[in-house]
């Protein structure tokens, strides 16, 4: 039975994914408030707060009410400059965002992972990845909902010369590692937030591309 958010918080609101996410829900007329805190301003609009800032000094004075959250921030070493940047986007932040979350009275946390997240890997950023779902899982949320989406396609604001070069290819490989266009999605992330559940369900990017049809 679908269970419509009406007071989100969304962290990312100014990547790829996020932006599509965020315009979709300001068009939801059931959405009563849109929180999204951000480095920079965004458009305005009667039902958004935007404060501006890095997220871990705006965590604090976040105000309910609060009934889900959506994260989709993400990095990589390179682009962060450094792996403490970059652990503090992929892990820290979106692990400090669930904890004020629920104090804030949330039950569905929704946050972007990636494709082969697992704690145990050998691979550092799939690690890190499955490290943060893992937090996120002690935290003892109602419903967790991890998505774990291959690579992103879309144009960025910002260029990755990295993504730019492997998208060809990621639309073209098969199974999960196929790439799934950034406003599918957000798509499938607003429908999976729709979804009246409890407990963890990790969606894989097979699933998350047929959700973003």
């Amino acid at each position: 039975m679908p269970s419509t958010p009406t007071h989100v918080l969304l962290a990312g609101a100014t990547g790829l994914t996020g932006e599509h996410l965020l315009d979709r829900m300001l068009n939801e007329p059931t959405v009563k408030r849109v929180l999204a805190p951000a480095r920079r301003p965004l458009a305005e609009h009667p039902r958004l707060e935007n404060p501006i800032g890095t997220l871990e000094v705006l965590l604090p004075h976040l105000t309910p009410p609060i009934d889900t959250v959506f994260c989709c921030l993400g990095t990589t070493v390179k682009d962060a400059g450094s792996v403490e940047a970059f652990l503090a986007v992929d892990y820290e932040v979106p692990v400090s965002l669930g904890k004020r979350a629920l104090e804030l009275g949330a039950r569905h946390y929704v946050v972007v992972s990636a494709v082969d997240a697992d704690s145990k890997s050998s691979t550092y950023y799939n690690r890190i990845k499955g490290e943060m779902e893992d937090a996120l899982r002690e935290q003892g949320w109602p419903q967790l909902t991890i998505a774990r989406p291959s690579q992103l396609l879309g144009q960025r604001a910002d260029i990755r010369l990295s993504e730019l070069l492997a998208a060809p290819l990621h639309r073209i490989l098969p199974g999960k590692l196929h790439g799934i266009e950034a406003c599918a999605l957000a798509r499938a992330l607003w429908r999976l937030a729709l979804e009246q559940g409890s407990g963890v369900r990790i969606v894989e990017a097979a699933e998350l591309r047929r959700l973003g049809k």
